[in-house]
């Protein structure tokens, strides 16, 4: 067994709504209610349920972009939520994200370098000739030519802009991806090439994943395991070939039934 290396103990993100102009009443939220769930060295989790299930908002809670109600989060066997944004910092460049909308995680009035060049900046010292090997590098690695780096983002197709989001989540060599539906913004034609390359990076550089999506098809096919979430819960859990063959949870046996047989 690998150990472990991203920990979750039952974290909940509230919020309160309602009130407003008319109404002072506040109604609390359990977006993620109580749940708990562990990641091993260089295994690919995948984290399934519809839209408003809880999903997103626990991939943004581990890597701090979500408040935490209750709950620890431990990375590599350390408490890192609670602690100040210069304590989180090395954390920070061991868990990376790569988001879900290419067209807009990417700012359109920087040079695709610059955009990869960032976090490099925060995290690394690097002279301007070896920061821009790295950049080659890192482009190549995800598949695109090195002199992307001087285009703009708009000049790319969707499935190419989500190639220079998982290299700017690579710049800093992480540990840990978060992937927040990677690929439910691209074409269905796309979808299978930016899966491939996952798989591919999880092999070479020995990354675990946290795989975020809907689609309970594609998480089938790269993850290890599955989590079927729902109402902020996690109604299901197993290895991924057990739960699509068995599925124990009546909203596991909607997923399955949604997914379009060809």
């Amino acid at each position: 067994m690998s150990k472990k290396l991203l920990s979750v103990k039952n974290l909940v993100v509230s919020y309160a709504t309602g009130g407003g102009l008319f109404s002072a009443s506040k109604k609390i939220l359990n977006a993620v209610d109580d749940i708990s769930f562990d990641v091993a060295e260089g295994e690919v989790v995948g984290l399934v349920g519809e839209s408003g299930s809880g999903k997103t908002t626990s991939g943004r809670a581990v890597i701090g972009l979500a408040p935490i109600s209750s709950g620890e989060i431990f990375f590599e066997s350390k408490k890192i939520n609670g602690l100040s944004r210069r304590e989180f910092m090395p954390y920070r460049k061991q868990i990376q994200m790569v988001f879900q909308d290419p067209f807009a995680s990417l700012d359109p009035r920087m040079k695709v370098g610059k955009i990869i060049s960032e976090p490099i900046d925060i995290h690394f010292k690097m002279t301007s000739v070896e920061k821009s090997k790295r950049i080659a590098n890192l482009l190549e690695l995800v598949g695109l030519e090195s002199d992307f780096a001087n285009r703009y983002p708009h000049e790319f197709s969707g499935g190419q802009r989500q190639r220079i989001g998982i290299a700017r989540a690579l710049a800093v060599e992480p540990k840990f991806l978060i992937c927040d539906e990677p690929v439910s913004a691209l074409d269905v034609s796309v979808q299978a090439s930016i899966i491939n390359l996952l798989e591919d990076l999880k092999e070479s550089l020995n990354l675990s994943m946290l795989f975020i999506a809907h689609d309970l098809a594609v998480v089938e096919h790269i993850s290890d395991r599955i989590l079927v979430m729902t109402k902020g819960k996690i109604v299901e859990e197993g290895l991924s070939e057990k739960v699509i063959a068995n599925p124990k949870h009546p909203y596991t046996r909607s997923l399955i039934d949604a997914v379009p047989v060809f």
